[in-house]
């Protein structure tokens, strides 16, 4: 693109960040220099007929390119590339990217919300808001953009709500919501049924790892007689309560919480004490491994929609590196694409 004159196709542009992405190169100028050093390897897949883009045109490229179009036409690639697994866990949370913070002038900060196959490790959309408050909102708009059927929906208690719940089993899925004080008649009556009715099943995981000991046991309740109003929450089979202990191995330190849990599926503490568990990777295989392997937090695109663009630029490079999974850390397989053409080749074959 130059002066008003198309001199790149979207394709070529797309092909080039990516390439870029997967190599461990995430800033404008540098994707640039990268397009002029491996132009004759682009060559191979696009005709890039007058060379590669200028940071500049990237840059405009980015910020002009429609976000909901944009994620689109992401979520669409993923759900045909995506295995379907029973009793799939769809992690649902947000994140705010830290470097458009609403101090920037003329800039208001941008939070996100993604859903996550944990069992596959993708990404599977995301949905932008202007903040927390409002990913209340998104979620059911989340759900309508995946192929959720069969899937266990598992959210923070921020979206424990019962709009949620419903657009959940409209999708013909089940639900794990966690349940604080936000709810406040539901959660004292949850909390009173477990100190006052034995459970359906239990069942305790103990991992051990990362220098601690952790004991996970889940108990859960079916017969819901006692709770107020459980109607309002369609599909709702049973309430749960976990408590975790937590011992570190070098200080022997104890940490106790409880926690407590509504849900849409049978009394099989088993498998819900697994969905839990797999929540929390959306937090430290997909948060944690976008701010320190692709430097989202870091990043300074502010530019009219380049940060939520550039949000997908990372996601989609991310779910093609584990589509192929490498051996070694993340980091190590960005720099083998980096050095070696072949590799890189292969992890761009599904885009």
């Amino acid at each position: 693109m130059n002066g008003g004159n198309f001199r790149y196709s979207l394709n070529e542009i797309l092909f080039l960040t990516l390439a870029a992405a997967i190599s461990g190169i995430t800033e404008w100028d540098e994707m640039a220099e990268f397009g002029r050093h491996k132009l004759e390897w682009l060559r191979k897949f696009f005709e890039y007929e007058h060379g590669t883009p200028s940071h500049d045109t990237l840059n405009r490229l980015y910020s002009s390119l429609d976000p909901g179009q944009f994620c689109d036409s992401f979520t669409e690639w993923v759900g045909e590339l995506r295995t379907h697994y029973r009793d799939e866990v769809i992690a649902i949370d947000g994140k705010t990217i830290r470097g458009t913070d609403p101090k920037c002038k003329g800039m208001e900060g941008i939070y996100y919300v993604s859903a996550y196959a944990a069992e596959n490790e993708l990404v599977l959309s995301q949905a932008i808001t202007q903040e927390k408050s409002n990913e209340i909102t998104a979620v059911p708009k989340l759900l309508d953009a995946i192929d959720c059927k069969g899937a266990i929906i598992t959210v923070d208690a921020l979206n424990c709500q019962t709009k949620i719940a419903e657009k959940v089993m409209e999708k013909e899925a089940n639900y794990i919501f966690s349940l604080k004080k936000n709810q406040r008649e539901l959660y004292e009556q949850v909390v009173g049924r477990f100190e006052r009715q034995t459970a359906a099943d239990h069942d305790k995981n103990i991992d051990i790892g990362h220098g601690r000991i952790e004991t996970r046991t889940c108990s859960v309740i079916s017969d819901l007689t006692f709770i107020d109003n459980a109607e309002q929450w369609k599909g709702m089979q049973t309430i749960v309560k976990i408590d975790a202990e937590r011992i570190q191995k070098a200080t022997g330190e104890v940490q106790r919480e409880t926690r407590y849990y509504i849900s849409s599926l049978r009394p099989d503490a088993a498998l819900i004490n697994y969905s839990v568990r797999k929540h929390w990777s959306i937090e430290n295989k997909l948060h944690w491994i976008l701010d320190v392997n692709f430097g989202e937090d870091r990043s300074r695109k502010r530019k009219d929609h380049s940060a939520k663009n550039y949000a997908l630029v990372i996601k989609t490079a991310l779910n093609l590196i584990r589509l192929k999974p490498g051996k070694g850390p993340l980091k190590r397989q960005k720099l083998r694409a980096l050095l070696d053409d072949d590799l890189r080749e292969e992890l761009l074959t599904k885009f």
